[in-house]
């Protein structure tokens, strides 16, 4: 099994930037990527967006639309944590943010991630 714990999350002013972190621990040499998603509040049964994921062999990153260019995902493995640095954050970036992690090639890439947080709440006021 593996573990992730998220933190950072808050309330910032629009313009404003987060450093979301998302710790690791378990199992963690079985997961192959990570990735982080969210969801906006008032839609409970509405699927998770995805924000970023991060492979590690190749390292490769990818971004939704929406964030590319302003938020940036890293890995520090020395201390397994994964991170997302939001800048230039707007009121529509407000949602509980999840970092989750993927075993597999194939469940990144459908973005099926095995494991999730518990999430942290972003909130951006105007």
């Amino acid at each position: 099994q593996v573990q992730l714990t998220e933190s950072g999350g808050g309330l910032v002013q629009a313009g404003g930037s987060l450093r979301l972190s998302c710790a690791t621990s378990g199992r963690t040499s079985h997961t192959i990527a990570m990735g982080w998603f969210r969801q906006a509040p008032g839609t409970p049964g509405k699927e998770r967006d995805f924000v970023a994921s991060i492979v590690w062999r190749p390292c490769t990153t990818d971004y939704a639309d929406s964030v590319r260019g302003r938020f940036t995902i890293s890995m520090n493995h020395v201390k397994n944590t994964v991170y997302l640095a939001m800048n230039q954050l707007n009121p529509a970036a407000t949602a509980h943010y999840y970092c989750a992690a993927a075993s597999s090639l194939a469940e990144h890439i459908k973005r099926e991630y095995d494991y999730w947080g518990q999430g942290t709440q972003v909130t951006v006021s105007s």
